[in-house]
């Protein structure tokens, strides 16, 4: 695994990493604050452009065409380096923002929202193959710590600056807003990129569907999982089924052997990354409804909590960034156990006795946990994966994210639509999702130190696409 040379390692700010470094973290705000935006603007939208029912449809889009750009990002970034999808990945978001700002009905929104979603995902693989070209090890700490402040932030003011923009300016405005953004990110990345060529030829798709073709299966898995968990109707169980046979299907062909078994070295990495993604979210959009409806928090209050998660995540992950030199995999097991507390403990908001207040701490310690587990599992993963192969397994990595977290987000819609026909109450729901999730997070820590385990030469670290078929 090469490294920069020809100087000593400074920090994310000197002369040679501070146009990097600015421009990775204005992508990360740029794709974060989209994600945090457009759902306080999409209640507008929806009314404007008369079309609620497509309203589901305009996340779904975005979903299954980010896991396609996932794909493709990390196929074209392992033979012809990070260049190019990271350029084309721009383009296509700039594209889509502009396409959707412009948008004069649903059909065309939700097409600009696929658009974004392509562009989302190449991006996002991006990030981690120039992470590993352009820093040296000892500054992956700090630069994932950052990457991860970068996301928080867009959480802290996104849905309030939308929502301002969206009633002074219009909806349209919180996209086409965003496009001096991305014009400049891609501008202070590049020229920091040395040539790269793969060590060795990307080894090519077995079967019938190429990659990218088994990556829009798989989203489309998703995509069904999530129509399913809102219908509970007499189709919900058929459109499950199919769901869940393409998402295996898909994710067969796109995950490195071993991930479903947590084997030890990258497919725990990569376990790890679902297992985080899914336990908090899958709470983090529970919350503010439970407090809304079990003890009447108005928007303000109902939303705190979710602040206070993404202030402790951006505290543990400037903290993790100060001590390089801590085993990673200690850090991940801490992150994943407080995680398990925070989450158990969010229980707690269905007591009526207890007013909402307990929320408020218990979704702090949660982010701490994020905020420790995610860069530690950022810097694995460059770790183990050697540089020809780091655009594919990126791209696993960011696919076990998104499919993790759209489960456990399904799994509490399913929840929700439940106690919305009468069949559980809210509070029997939060009190589930809590035990669910929590033994999810618990999963996490008793695994965490195979993470750390470096995996042999024919082991699990095999690519991706060469042990689809296995």
């Amino acid at each position: 695994m090469s490294e920069p040379t020809g100087e000593p390692v400074g920090g994310l700010l000197d002369r040679r990493h501070r146009l990097p470094t600015t421009g990775l973290l204005l992508l990360v705000t740029l794709v974060a604050f989209e994600a945090m935006a457009v759902g306080t603007a999409m209640p507008t939208v929806v009314a404007e452009l008369d079309g609620l029912a497509w309203y589901g449809w305009s996340f779904s889009a975005y979903l299954v065409a980010s896991v396609v750009g996932m794909v493709v990002g990390g196929d074209v970034g392992d033979r012809q380096g990070p260049r190019t999808p990271l350029v084309l990945g721009v383009g296509l978001f700039g594209a889509g923002l502009l396409a959707a700002g412009l948008a004069g009905s649903m059909a065309p929104f939700v097409a600009a929202r696929a658009l974004q979603g392509l562009g989302g995902g190449l991006v996002a693989v991006s990030l981690y193959v120039v992470a590993g070209q352009a820093y040296e090890a000892r500054l992956r700490p700090r630069l994932f710590g950052a990457i991860s402040a970068a996301w928080v932030l867009p959480a802290l003011v996104g849905p309030l600056v939308a929502g301002l923009v969206t009633t002074h300016a219009g909806w349209r405005w919180v996209f086409l807003g965003l496009l001096p953004l991305a014009a400049l990110s891609p501008v202070l990345v590049l020229p920091a990129l040395r040539a790269q060529q793969p060590a060795q030829p990307a080894a090519r798709s077995r079967g019938r569907l190429a990659r990218p073709g088994w990556a829009l299966v798989a989203g489309l898995g998703t995509a069904a999982l999530q129509v399913a968990g809102q219908r509970l109707d007499r189709l919900s169980p058929a459109i499950a089924a199919v769901g869940l046979v393409a998402l295996a299907a898909g994710l067969r062909r796109l995950l490195p052997r071993g991930v479903v078994r947590v084997r030890a070295g990258l497919p725990a990495v990569i376990a790890s990354r679902g297992l985080l993604a899914g336990a908090f979210f899958g709470m983090d959009v529970l919350l503010p409804l439970a407090l809304t409806q079990l003890h009447g928090a108005g928007p303000a209050a109902a939303g705190f909590p979710l602040t206070a998660g993404a202030f402790g995540w951006a505290a543990a992950a400037h903290l993790q960034g100060r001590y390089p030199g801590v085993s990673r995999a200690r850090l991940l097991r801490a992150g994943f156990v407080l995680l398990a507390v925070g989450v158990a403990g969010s229980a707690l908001v269905a007591h009526p006795g207890l007013g909402g207040w307990a929320a408020y701490p218990t979704w702090a310690v949660a982010g701490l946990g994020m905020g420790l587990g995610m860069p530690s599992v950022g810097v694995l993963l460059l770790e183990q994966s050697p540089e020809h192969r780091r655009g594919a397994d990126s791209s696993a990595f960011q696919i076990a994210d998104v499919t993790a977290a759209a489960l456990c987000v399904g799994l509490v819609g399913v929840l929700v639509a439940a106690v919305a026909a009468g069949l559980l109450p809210l509070a029997g729901a939060v009190v589930a999702a809590a035990v669910v999730l929590a033994a999810l997070a618990v999963l996490g820590a008793v695994v965490a130190p195979r993470a750390g385990v470096p995996a042999g030469p024919a082991g699990a670290g095999a690519p991706a696409t060469t042990l689809a078929t296995s």
